[in-house]
């Protein structure tokens, strides 16, 4: 079989990928409309990511549990999930995600669920490791049966995923990787030219180090005064690609050729000379670095379903982090209500224009936030065409309230019509958890009453805990019935943590401590 994947040309597997995807609508629509319809979603967690910038992140093997919140589409009786890991998910661990079903018995659940393990550590996509072993094609196969049936769900689309969807037989709920260079840094300037969102002062598509030079001397020269630009590769994850450069007094393409000997890095063990090779090999762009008193990092996140239909998701507040400050530590639901509105229509703007290129997936548009003669302008810097760290907390919150988000105030509310609240993060990072036991983690929810109470609905989740005992990182979301509920549960929840770690030095992975990333901010 693999044979057949390697073998397929370009343009065939173009061909067999759209005539696949001419399914999902309706099949969509049958699952949306008619509580009884059967299917089968097949999970595949791989990060089809660069991989240079992937092995910045610690613990980024157990990045595959993060989709385990999608477990909760198990609520749904006649839905089936496959979900396919590189390495085993210990039984602990999916149990704490079936006890989240409300009004669904966890064995039941369990019946529809087929978790599949490859047994490969290798530091390569997940789904590259599918795809060269056709027994586990062949097994995938026989747990979705009827192909009309099933759908495919993944973190980010690559051809990767594409050839897996053929291979299936099944359609991709996610974008077609002949459209992933609209959400490149480059791409990303391009589309919001294109939908009429104002974004900072710049130059994409640099492809070696004395571009990045000149478009450093002509930025200065459209920006006088300019102290820093950033300079970003096109490809890069939760900011790990990113260059803080400062403009030395000279401003000769000398001068500016040597600075860039002293960029600062927002992760370790970078250096210019394996930057610009970067550079080269994927391509980047250069902007101005906005500085501005008072300014904010929120985001937008959206869906564009298989019909065609653009649909908000959430706004959150990013938390940022690292030596630079560019980093995605984590975040808090909702934006600020001062400029939310003005978010949500921009990012809007952007969505129609991905719409009219054809992609459907769940994306998210980072923004640039302060206020200026009275009034918030909102700057958007970067399109993440996948599923980022914002996602899966709001998706845990709608399928455990059956909750949804208003699009005339951006608040979510429960079924019950209350508003709810978190503070999030997947960097959640101390040496003292190093050792603790997914049954660890359990007992201390149980004993503290930290569990998510669907009577209350509110409380913790936690994600990523494979990575607790090798790594000491965690991921948590503290859902609350107010922002200040949530912020209190979530620090409480970490004092707890450092209490059974022996130690009071958890930080975010950067490093940054914890009380500064969750402050309110007035």
């Amino acid at each position: 079989m693999l044979g057949d994947v390697t073998s397929r040309s370009p343009e065939e597997a173009r061909t067999a990928f759209h005539a696949l995807q001419e399914r999902l609508p309706d099949l969509w629509r049958s699952i949306e409309e008619k509580p009884g319809h059967r299917h089968v979603s097949v999970v595949v967690p791989s990060l089809s990511l660069n991989k240079d910038e992937l092995s910045k992140i610690h613990g980024v093997p157990f990045y595959e549990e993060r989709l385990l919140f999608i477990l909760m589409r198990l609520r749904h009786p006649r839905a089936r999930v496959l979900y396919v890991t590189s390495e085993p998910v210990p039984s602990e661990i999916v149990d704490y995600y079936l006890q989240l079903l409300v009004g669904v018995p966890a064995s039941h659940a369990r019946e529809r669920l087929k978790m599949m393990c490859l047994y490969d550590s290798s530091p390569r996509p997940l789904t590259e490791k599918i795809l060269e072993r056709p027994r586990v094609l062949s097994r995938m196969r026989e747990f979705i049966g009827e192909p009309s049936r099933g759908y495919l769900t993944v973190f980010n689309s690559s051809e990767l995923e594409r050839d897996l969807s053929i291979e299936l037989g099944i359609p991709l709920n996610g974008v077609d990787p002949d459209l992933l260079d609209w959400g490149t840094k480059s791409g990303s300037r391009k589309v919001f030219r294109a939908a009429g969102v104002e974004l900072p002062e710049g130059f994409e598509g640099v492809a070696n180090r004395d571009e990045v030079v000149r478009r450093l001397r002509d930025l200065r020269e459209k920006r006088p005064g300019l102290r820093r630009a950033v300079i970003k590769l096109n490809e890069s994850f939760a900011g790990a690609g990113n260059a803080i450069f400062t403009y030395p007094e000279e401003l000769d393409d000398a001068s500016i050729d040597e600075a860039l000997e002293k960029l600062d890095w927002g992760t370790e063990n970078e250096s210019s000379e394996v930057f610009f090779w970067k550079i080269e090999r994927i391509g980047g762009i250069v902007e101005e670095l906005v500085e501005v008193e008072g300014m904010r990092s929120p985001s937008a996140q959206l869906r564009i379903a298989p019909t065609g239909e653009i649909l908000l998701v959430s706004t959150h507040e990013q938390l940022l982090g690292g030596s630079t400050g560019q980093r995605y530590m984590g975040c808090s639901f909702p934006a600020d209500g001062a400029y939310r509105s003005v978010l949500q229509r921009e990012a809007m703007k952007v969505g129609a224009v991905l719409r009219d290129k054809g992609v459907i997936s769940r994306f998210g548009v980072d923004f640039l936030t302060w206020k200026e003669d009275g009034r918030w302008r909102c700057s958007a810097i970067e399109i993440n065409l996948r599923m980022g760290g914002t996602t899966f907390p709001f998706l845990a919150l709608e399928f455990l309230t059956s909750g949804e988000l208003s699009e005339e105030d951006g608040l979510f509310r429960t079924a019950r019509g209350d508003e709810r609240y978190y503070v999030a993060t997947d960097a959640l990072t101390s040496d003292r958890y190093r050792g603790l036991l997914p049954e660890d983690l359990i007992d201390l929810a149980i004993e503290d009453h930290l569990l998510f109470d669907p009577t209350t609905e509110t409380g913790v989740l936690f994600h990523m805990i494979g990575a607790l005992s090798e790594h000491g990182k965690l991921g948590l979301i503290a859902i609350g019935d107010s922002p200040e509920g949530a912020r209190d549960l979530f620090d409480q929840t970490v004092r707890d943590l450092d209490r059974i770690g022996g130690d009071g030095s958890a930080k975010l992975d950067s490093g940054r401590e914890l009380p500064s990333t969750v402050r309110r901010i007035d």
